[in-house]
């Protein structure tokens, strides 16, 4: 986007234009000779010329007539041009006028200028005058000029946004479904939806002008299509409507409101996703609501009569889909050409066509319709962005396919446009749309499961999930056999990365990867690039599935032609030492080191070495991203953990990696050092002697800066924190250089526990206290940090709704070994209290998805409580015996002796043995402070919990 340039000279119009480029003109090839030269003619006039009219008339068909793409002319030259137009131009001259907007609309949308402050504030109010006093067959060229003027400008046009928005405003009369010129109507949206253009750190349109517009749009976009009217026009007032609800969504951040509201626009959105599409007639309700099952869709397929000859370009394409059982299969449409809308730069497809470009595209009905479909998938797109996920869960249904049911009509989801679409850009669209639901969707797919016997009953979610994402697999291959464009190929290799990356495969029956695994093959030598590059990707996510798959170590093991290779390093390995070492047509990507968790002894022995060096390399070089997260996976090794030298080398290309200006790399190095840290401890013996203080400080340091980078980065950082933190020998910790990274640290660690990030910081940070409280030589309860540590976890485990956090802050505050390492009496007392606070509101969730936690959480809080009691002295009694009596000690022994979830815990009851040898270890010192003030309050207490715990007790009672 070009960046406006104010105009600051004060010499007149004629000086302005022609003056002083004279000199400049013979050095300007055509168009910008000639684009100067008609601009000197238009500034040596004045309205008192006498033949003002008939050289005005001539000077715009001139510069009309040019193309000014590509052209070198400078934003200010075209704000004066246009401003001095406007001054000799009266509104009285309606066709001189109209030329005039048809020039603004031209300049402004071929060389993509936005027009500064002042020559906005002239133009509009230009155009304004001319909607009052010209008549209407000019106003939509009028408003096609007034949506180019404030096209990403909305929050410039403050002084005429009462004229424009108003209760009775302008554009508010021309958009109103009453307005019988559908045309005009069209124009007045297009400029609403430009006003609504927001620029990347830019503001906005204000408040109550934007939700003005919002509300517009949707009554666009719901109002039922007008009995007469050009197919052409409604297409581009639907493309103007969804483009501008798209640029409104840009700039929100989804609140929670009526529920109705988002089920509208997702309802609208997926109405029009299959408009025009041959074949079908959409029957989708106005409101969709969440729910675990697909319930409202519905789907007439007839045979159309405009349908296009089967010996169409994409008829073809059809006809190789296998359709699902009782589904017919829809006739091939006119192939796309048309431009692709895309949001965010200024160009041709943003403004639409002019009246005089509107007559040859009579005949593409259908190129337009699929525009409105895109336009629609886009619009959609922007509503992932400012929708928080776990809201959109429950719309699932409406959109992902469930298992076909033989007999039944095949309901409309983003799969059938993948599927079904004529125009490869609508089903690249979809295909984008579904890798954005499916990107981060783990944690809500993690619940499906079809290995158990199915009920008979009712249809569990986890069933439900299931049988969608086996579904997705079956679709997504058809997909991949029969795209034939390149590009929208490469949309369903990466959606298919997608989908691995987040299915839990080790919930489902096997089979699901060994097809896809096969199919994708012969994708690595397509004649594309992006193609060979996705494939890559989605290779580096079947081997980097949740969890080491038999299914998968077996097809690593499989030799280049699909037969068992028992012997040297597998294909893919091979493959992928071959493209970074001979890369070709720069086809290698940050997937291209994939390694494969099934293979966690590491890389056969006469490879080793080869890819341990290749790696190191590539981390500074052009790849660092790939080699760097390559690294993270190689330090989990057993073979490569005790290579004292490997550790090391890895350590200082990631430390190199950390302060790479791509956030990118950064994210990959962060992860890789939180998984080096992890090795650090595993192998805490043997390399506390071996790594050099040096590297540890630097390591320290680099954890601490990065802990203060975005999100992503931050995450690891802290996580990595917590390990060094721990891995520090006493000898270090004592001296004078560590001192003041070791506050910095725990500083970093404290803050972003109580700080507002993402859940995933927030749960790190409290796994990394945990870990740093593990080291003895740290002096927890005496240094300084120590009261605010606990005062931070003591806030998480009590306050935070994330209550994954919660667990991670309880598990923290029960690892000190010993009373001292709490502190004083006092701040005893405040731990006790905000995990028995944590327990009370363990079993009040707002939130339905924290509930499955909420098990794991009251065992972890029962463990951190009997630990505190196990290690509790005279002096700590008075703080702990009120919340040990009435209702709140009644409670208290409940939730101790609940056995939670075994089944979710997999333990079979040893949780609540555990308790038990606590508890009775904690009763037997307790009985040594007998006599003292409160000890028999905490005694009675504990025998009435051990009484109602399962198994033997060696203490008496």
């Amino acid at each position: 986007m070009t960046t406006p340039v104010a105009v600051t000279t004060r010499s007149s119009p004629a000086e302005k234009l022609g003056g002083s480029m004279a000199d400049q003109e013979s050095s300007f090839p055509a168009p910008h000779a000639q684009f100067r030269g008609r601009c000197r003619r238009l500034g040596g006039l004045q309205p008192s010329c006498p033949e003002l009219r008939t050289e005005l008339n001539l000077l715009l068909d001139q510069l009309i007539s040019e193309n000014y793409s590509g052209a070198e002319i400078r934003p200010e030259e075209i704000c004066t041009l246009l401003t001095q137009a406007s001054r000799l131009v009266p509104p009285s001259q309606e066709h001189l006028v109209v030329k005039l907007c048809q020039l603004i609309h031209q300049l402004l949308n071929q060389l993509q200028v936005i027009v500064d402050e002042p020559t906005l504030d002239t133009l509009v109010s230009y155009t304004c005058q001319a909607l009052y006093s010209c008549s209407p067959w000019t106003h939509p060229e009028v408003l096609l000029a007034m949506s180019a003027l404030v096209y990403a400008n909305g929050p410039q046009c403050k002084r005429h946004l009462p004229e424009l928005l108003g209760p009775s405003g302008l554009l508010m009369r021309y958009s109103a479904p009453s307005q019988p010129d559908m045309e005009l109507r069209q124009a007045a949206v297009h400029c609403m939806s430009s006003l609504c253009m927001g620029l990347p750190g830019k503001p906005c349109l204000e408040q109550p002008y934007r939700g003005v517009c919002f509300k517009t749009f949707l009554q666009t976009l719901q109002c039922p299509r007008p009995p007469e009217g050009d197919d052409i026009v409604y297409c581009m007032l639907l493309q103007s409507a969804l483009k501008g609800l798209q640029y409104y969504l840009n700039g929100e951040k989804w609140s929670s409101g009526p529920d109705d509201l988002l089920g509208s626009i997702l309802g609208i959105l997926k109405k029009f996703m299959f408009f025009g599409v041959p074949g079908v007639i959409e029957e989708v309700p106005p409101v969709l609501y969440p729910a675990p099952l697909s319930q409202y869709d519905s789907v007439t397929v007839v045979k159309s009569s405009t349908a296009a000859p089967q010996d169409t370009p994409e008829a073809g394409r059809v006809s190789a889909v296998v359709p699902w059982a009782g589904q017919e299969v829809w006739s091939g449409g006119e192939k796309e050409r048309g431009r692709r809308c895309t949001g965010g730069k200024r160009g041709g497809a943003n403004k639409g066509p002019s009246l005089r470009q509107m007559e040859p595209q009579r005949g593409h009905a259908g190129k337009n319709q699929a525009r409105v479909r895109l336009s629609s998938l886009h619009c959609f797109l922007s509503l992932l962005k400012c929708v928080e996920k776990r809201v959109l869960f429950g719309y699932w249904s409406s959109f992902l396919p469930d298992a076909p049911t033989p007999g039944s009509a095949s309901t409309l989801t983003l799969l059938t446009i993948v599927l079904k679409d004529p125009s490869p850009k609508v089903r690249a669209g979809s295909l984008q749309v579904l890798s954005a639901l499916l990107d981060g969707s783990r944690g809500f797919l993690s619940t499906a499961e079809d290995v158990s016997v199915p009920r008979q009953a009712f249809t569990p979610l986890s069933a439900t999930l299931a049988a969608s994402l086996r579904e997705l697999h079956r679709s997504l291959s058809l997909a991949l056999l029969a795209e034939s464009s390149p590009h929208t190929l490469t949309q369903v290799i990466k959606c298919l990365a997608h989908l691995v990356c987040n299915v839990p495969y080790q919930r489902l029956r096997p089979g699901l990867l060994s097809p896809l695994w096969k199919q994708i093959r012969p994708y690595i030598r397509h004649r594309d690039v992006n193609v060979r590059v996705s494939c890559l990707t989605l290779l580096g996510a079947l081997v980097s599935a949740q969890a080491p798959l038999t299914e998968v170590a077996q097809l690593l093991k499989s030799g280049d032609g699909g037969g068992a290779s028992e012997e040297g390093p597998c294909w893919l390995l091979q493959l992928c030492m071959c493209l970074v070492t001979k890369p070709r047509d720069g086809a290698h990507s940050d997937s291209d080191s994939a390694t494969s968790p099934a293979h966690r002894n590491g890389p056969a022995d006469k490879s080793q070495v080869m890819c341990m060096t290749m790696l190191l390399g590539l981390t500074y070089g052009g790849n660092s991203a790939a080699a760097v997260r390559a690294l993270g996976v190689y330090v989990l090794f057993p073979c490569l953990q005790e290579d004292v030298m490997f550790v090391v080398d890895a350590a200082n290309a990631i430390l190199a990696c950390l302060t790479d200006c791509s956030s990118n790399v950064r994210t990959m190095a962060a992860w890789s050092l939180g998984n080096l840290a992890d090795t650090l401890i595993v192998n805490m013996e043997l390399l506390r002697s071996e790594v050099s203080d040096l590297l540890l400080l630097k390591m320290l340091t680099a954890a601490t800066q990065a802990s203060r980078d975005k999100d992503r980065v931050k995450s690891n950082a802290v996580r990595a924190l917590g390990n060094l933190l721990y891995f520090l020998g006493p000898e270090q910790i004592v001296r004078p250089q560590f001192s003041s990274p070791i506050e910095e640290a725990m500083h970093a660690l404290t803050s972003t526990v109580c700080s507002d990030v993402t859940m995933k910081v927030r749960w790190n940070a409290c796994y990394g206290l945990g870990n740093a409280f593990r080291n003895p030589s740290l002096n927890l309860g005496s240094a300084s940090w120590s009261a605010d540590a606990f005062s931070a976890l003591t806030g998480a485990v009590a306050s935070c709704r994330n209550f994954k956090v919660r667990i991670n802050s309880a598990a923290a505050l029960s690892v000190p070994p010993l009373r001292q390492n709490y502190g004083d009496a006092a701040q005893f007392a405040r731990v006790w209290q905000a995990l028995v606070e944590a327990l009370e509101g363990s079993v009040d969730s707002a939130d339905f998805l924290e509930y499955r936690y909420s098990s794991s959480l009251r065992t972890q809080l029962c463990q951190a409580l009997l630990h505190l009691l196990s290690l509790c002295q005279p002096e700590d009694l008075a703080g702990l015996t009120p919340s040990l009596s009435g209702h709140v000690g009644s409670s208290l022994v409940q939730h101790l002796t609940e056995d939670g979830s075994p089944a979710a815990e997999g333990k079979d009851g040893a949780v609540l043995q555990g308790r038990v040898q606590v508890a009775s270890e904690a009763l037997v010192r307790l009985r040594e402070f007998s006599g003292q003030t409160h000890a028999d309050t905490l005694v009675d207490f504990l025998e009435d919990v051990l009484r109602s715990l399962p198994g033997d007790r060696s203490a008496p009672f």
